[in-house]
């Protein structure tokens, strides 16, 4: 629901839709029609369909338990690499990388830099980062964290750089954080 949706839109949506879908099973029994209804005006339409799917899939193949494999969760519709991470990350806390819009932006201007970051194609350079990054034990934390720092502090368009507590070792600083 948060993806490119504000916090503020989004929490009464989120209320209301764990109010009459409390569990995977409330979820896979609704009428879809029901699902899209809830969701809107959220945007990214598909999305309910996909979690309609998600659900049904989950109750029938593994008794309305998301898997935890990496494997298994990205053969269900619309899970990705993300998705799949952070359903391990924060639903059964393992030590797996997440990388959204937020961790990709403060991995590449604190650890490569504007010059570098120019040459990067794709994602798996970032993937690759993220994973060596987490720290034993502390996946969830960690993600969190870095979740975070990209959404309030290593913003897009205002970073904080001058007292960031990064700025020692930030790959960007002293330049400011063009990325």
């Amino acid at each position: 629901m948060l993806q490119q949706t504000q916090v503020d839109r989004v929490v009464p949506k989120y209320r209301e839709f764990l109010r009459r879908f409390p569990t995977v099973k409330h979820l896979a029994a609704a009428p879809v029609a029901e699902v899209r209804r809830l969701w809107y005006p959220l945007g990214y339409n598909v999305r309910p369909i996909r979690l309609h799917a998600i659900a049904c899939e989950t109750v029938a193949r593994y008794g309305g338990r998301l898997p935890d494999r990496e494997e298994a969760l990205r053969q269900l519709p619309g899970v990705g690499r993300y998705t799949a991470g952070a359903i391990l990350s924060f639903a059964y806390g393992r030590d797996t990388a997440v990388l959204d819009t937020n961790v990709r932006r403060v991995l590449g201007r604190v650890f490569l830099g504007r010059a570098r970051l120019a040459r990067v194609r794709g994602d798996k350079t970032f993937w690759d980062l993220a994973a060596s990054l987490v720290p034993r034990g502390r996946g969830y934390d960690f993600n969190q964290a870095l979740m975070d720092f990209g959404a309030t502090w290593c913003t897009a368009r205002k970073p904080r750089c001058a007292p960031c507590p990064m700025r020692s070792f930030c790959a960007c600083f002293p330049f400011g954080a063009s990325s």
